[in-house]
């Protein structure tokens, strides 16, 4: 008799998308995924400017760390508001400030990113390609972070699947859903940070302008456009007359991209440290 398991209940893993509550003030896990993936990184950038060749020091990566802190805020808004829904904030405009309701677009965080970056390293006259390269390797982390929280808030579930690791997610129909969001959560974090991470330790490759930057949009993009195959696409845009979801096409550019700049300064001859 061949052994079939049933699919497990998102509703009996225990979660709560809500981490506590002081009154009226209800703190939920996805702000604490972002408020942890900020202090974690920073942390992490601190400790990597002790290395000799450093494009930075401590000082500009504490005032670096506000600058980003709100390019992806502002990015990741403003991106899924015209990326993903903007028929609905075209109606009631008010609501792209509703941030705290959710709805965030990590390619338009990127950019928000990249465009402070930018403004931040021109005010500052420091290596714009270098410094994008030391935030390229951290921003995994808040990948990682987010993705779990997508979990446990038991949002942006997967297609469905006859696999006995499929789980039913509230608000997906009764029949079990690929965990689409614990597969993100180890591709675009655990595994883009341990390859990136590697190179920055290991290798010479952080003293090679634009490299790891590089990576990490050629990478993201495709771990991105693959885990797509197994995520729902989103209601109100459904697969696109292309075949891709909105995802995967944005996806598209950064890997070609991606691969353009990484064949292009990958064979620079390393910045003395």
């Amino acid at each position: 008799m061949p052994f079939w398991k049933p699919p497990v209940a998102w509703e009996s893993l225990g979660l709560d998308p809500v981490a506590f509550a002081l009154g009226p003030l209800v703190i939920r896990w996805y702000s604490l995924a972002y408020i942890a993936g900020i202090l974690i990184g920073w942390w992490l950038l601190l400790r990597m400017v002790r290395r000799p060749g450093s494009p930075m020091t401590k000082r500009h990566v504490d005032d670096l760390v506000t600058w980003c802190t709100i390019g992806v805020i502002a990015g990741g808004r403003l991106g899924y508001v015209l990326f993903y829904d903007p028929g609905t904030y075209l109606a009631r405009p008010l609501e792209i400030l509703a941030v705290w309701e959710g709805g965030m677009a990590f390619h338009g965080g990127l950019a928000g990113v990249i465009l402070a970056i930018l403004l931040y390293c021109r005010a500052h006259g420091l290596a714009v390609w270098r410094v994008l390269d030391y935030v390229a390797v951290v921003t995994p982390i808040g990948l990682l972070l987010g993705r779990l929280a997508n979990f446990v808030n038991g949002e942006l579930w997967g297609r469905l699947t006859d696999g006995t690791w499929g789980i039913i997610f509230p608000g997906g129909g009764p029949y079990p859903r690929h965990p689409s969001q614990l597969y993100e959560a180890a591709l675009e974090g655990a595994l883009l940070l341990a390859l990136l991470s590697f190179l920055f330790w290991r290798t010479d490759a952080r003293l090679k302008p634009g490299l790891l930057g590089g990576l990490f949009v050629l990478l993201y993009g495709l771990f991105r456009f693959t885990a797509e195959f197994f995520r729902e696409p989103d209601v109100q845009l459904g697969t696109l007359a292309t075949g891709l979801t909105m995802g995967q096409t944005l996806s598209v550019p950064m890997i070609l991209f991606g691969l353009w700049h990484v064949a292009r300064v990958g064979t620079r001859t390393p910045v003395r440290p």
